[in-house]
């Protein structure tokens, strides 16, 4: 008789101080600091993805506070900074050393993109040093890496993941395709798998709205751990303009949405892991979902 394997399964959101959520009456009124807020998510919740990373570099102090006010076994995955992944940044968002050496005739809000080479590669050392101490504390995660529709599947971007591999030997990265050519056919998904299990690199599987140019992504582990990002399935509010990016993501999973989900991840293989994390951040969706979430992983 074949022995079952074990497998951890952490549910959580995708931040945890939105503004949506704050507004949402999910923190009691007493949770009025940033530190009574983390505190609160984490008694509910073993997981949580750090957003607001991807805007501006993180500081190392931040990163020692969030250690700090959560539990031994509480894990933190880090969304890579916008200019890791070929995003454009804003000017002002980036450290001063950064700043001179682009030229400081800019105004203060243009958004700029970092070329390949010296100065990326001093985005990639500042990001990476920033988080030694949750290294150090045990809470370090995986280093999500989203990167733009435009990064399709090519030789030269395929490179550009060895380099990020590279850049940040000792992490676990995870890697979230926004294009569909990396899975439009069956030979291409497995180039895409293959070169991910060469690399260590984390397969992130997608539950998002159905559109040609969106990544129907299989639900398998590319490493010892597995990483399931759940957008949300309205299809106007993705492509649509908005005020704030929880707009874009305004959806509430239906508990039959998410139970047929649950059997999806319970098949995933050789994943000793699973990290759930729910972005659909708008107003209280996502802590909703993942609750509801926990309680049918432990059911199934």
């Amino acid at each position: 008789m074949a022995q079952q394997r074990w497998v951890r399964y952490r549910v959580g959101t995708a931040s945890w101080t939105d503004p949506t959520l704050l507004a949402s009456g999910f923190y009691p009124p007493s949770a009025t600091s940033a530190e009574a807020r983390l505190r609160v998510y984490a008694s509910f919740f073993d997981t949580v993805e750090v957003d607001a990373t991807y805007y501006a570099l993180p500081s190392e102090r931040n990163a020692l506070l969030w250690a700090q006010r959560t539990p031994a076994d509480f894990l933190f995955h880090v969304k890579a900074f916008a200019a890791l992944t070929g995003h454009t940044v804003e000017r002002s968002r980036l450290p001063q050393i950064l700043r001179s050496q682009l030229g400081e005739d800019g105004a203060a809000s243009e958004r700029v993109k970092i070329p390949p080479g010296e100065l990326l590669d001093t985005c990639f050392a500042m990001f990476s040093s920033a988080l030694r101490p949750l290294r150090k504390a045990r809470k370090l995660g995986c280093l999500l890496f989203q990167f733009p529709p435009w990064f399709t599947a090519s030789a030269a971007h395929e490179s550009y993941l060895e380099h990020c591999r590279e850049r940040l030997s000792e992490d676990r990265l995870a890697i979230e395709f926004r294009h569909a050519s990396w899975f439009e056919n069956a030979p291409r998904t497995e180039r895409t798998l293959s070169l991910l299990r060469e690399l260590g690199l984390v397969l992130v599987a997608l539950d998002l709205p159905e559109a040609p140019s969106l990544p129907r992504t299989p639900y398998v582990a590319t490493t010892d751990v597995a990483y399931i990002r759940l957008h949300g399935r309205n299809r106007r509010a993705w492509f649509g303009r908005h005020d704030s990016a929880a707009e874009r993501f305004r959806y509430l999973y239906s508990e039959e949405e998410l139970a047929e989900i649950v059997q999806r991840v319970r098949r995933i293989e050789e994943a000793n892991e699973v990290n759930v994390i729910f972005n659909n951040c708008y107003s209280d969706y996502g802590v909703r979902n993942a609750q509801t979430f926990q309680r049918l992983l432990l059911r199934q």
